[in-house]
């Protein structure tokens, strides 16, 4: 449905998880290929999702890019930072 993928999540915090990594951070771009994600975070650990913070959360420099093909599934999650 047009406009209630990834798009109508623009502008809030999201966790994205990967086939090899969990990203979290604010979703500030989205295009056929990749997402932009500004503040980012790669999640090592994530410990309790209904926990304040994630366990082992490590800052990426500026904003990050992921393929949307490696995409597994997404979600605006509660701050976690």
């Amino acid at each position: 449905v047009e406009g209630q993928g990834m798009e109508a999540l623009l502008g809030q915090q999201v966790t994205v998880f990967c086939m090899n990594y969990i990203y979290h951070g604010t979703l500030t771009g989205v295009n056929t290929t990749d997402i932009l994600l500004s503040n980012a975070c790669v999640v090592y650990e994530t410990g309790e999702f209904g926990g304040k913070a994630f366990k082992d959360m490590q800052k990426l420099a500026g904003e990050w890019r992921i393929r949307t093909s490696a995409i597994e599934s997404y979600g605006a999650l509660a701050s976690k930072n």
